[in-house]
């Protein structure tokens, strides 16, 4: 998918403001993989077994992140090579509507000699100036010198462990980054001060 074409960079969009995008990966930040779930299952969390060759995989979820993101002032788009399985294996679990996704099929995987993540070119161009925040287990120096380089808009990379995924205090973090995007809201229009009449007339 392409970068929204009409985004200005005085923050608005055919003159009516937006939110920042908020790139979701799957793995690490909603699925927390790394953790010894099967010794001591997350709290909260299910399970869902998605086919995959050789044999399903397992991913673990917690329903509660879909309305704690939906909160979020950002605008969601998934930022995984989940791709379209996205919205058809994870959304539904969260409670998250049918998202738009960044389509990395011609890198997927791919690595860069120069240390750069396979996602990081595809969301900046992708983003197209707008700002962003990325959630993901696999960012590195690497990928924040990229975009400080690349993308002129503020944007917020931020690790999130597979140990434990999105936690409170992730969400801490990108609603403070969204907070910093906000103008101050404009005092409201005065009236005119209807023209008095001169004394002794």
């Amino acid at each position: 998918m392409t970068g929204p074409s009409d985004w200005t960079s005085e923050g608005s969009t055919r003159g009516v403001a937006v939110k920042p995008l908020l790139y979701l990966d799957v793995d690490g930040p909603l699925n927390p993989y790394a953790a010894p779930l099967f010794e001591q299952p997350l709290d909260g969390f299910t399970v869902i077994e998605v086919p995959y060759e050789p044999g399903p995989l397992r991913v673990w979820l917690d329903p509660r992140h879909g309305a704690r993101l939906l909160a979020l002032e950002y605008e969601l788009c998934w930022g995984t090579s989940w791709m379209a399985k996205a919205n058809e294996w994870i959304a539904p679990v969260l409670g998250l509507p049918e998202l738009p996704y960044v389509d990395f099929s011609q890198v997927l995987f791919q690595e860069r000699p120069d240390g750069v993540h396979w996602k990081t070119p595809i969301l900046v161009e992708h983003a197209a100036g707008r700002p962003f925040a990325w959630v993901d287990d696999e960012l590195g120096p690497e990928d924040e010198a990229f975009v400080a380089a690349h993308h002129p808009g503020a944007a917020l990379l931020h690790y999130v462990s597979p140990l434990k995924g999105l936690r409170d205090e992730d969400f801490a973090v990108l609603a403070a980054f969204a907070t910093t995007l906000t103008s101050p809201a404009l005092p409201p229009p005065q009236e005119p001060e209807e023209p008095q009449e001169p004394d002794g007339y």
